[in-house]
């Protein structure tokens, strides 16, 4: 076995790193170019679609609060959360679930 290295490391003592996923700005961009037009769709006289669009708004905050809460298994502070919404800690752990300190 010449060349094979074996990690000596145990896996559990070694930190979770956090990763940047770096394709997330380009994703939101292309989500909010998706919304817009899905807007501009509805816009043109699709009366029976603001239904779904309001559908929609639903799951945008479903998936906010589950992203939330992936961040806070991750070890993210509500300080953490809080700072890139530009609100405070207690505004980010009211809204989004406020777990024991």
């Amino acid at each position: 076995m010449s060349g094979v290295h074996l990690s000596t490391v145990k896996a559990a003592l070694t930190a979770k790193r956090r990763k940047k996923v770096v394709e997330n700005d380009d994703y939101a961009a292309f989500v909010r170019r998706v919304i817009a037009a899905y807007g501009r769709r509805i816009a043109q006289g699709d009366i029976e679609a603001i239904a779904d669009a309001v559908a929609l708004a639903d799951e945008l905050n479903t998936a906010i609060t589950q992203a939330v809460q992936g961040l806070r298994a991750c070890g993210y502070s509500w300080t953490d959360i809080a700072r890139p919404l530009g609100i405070t800690r207690q505004a980010a752990q009211q809204r989004w679930g406020g777990d024991a300190a």
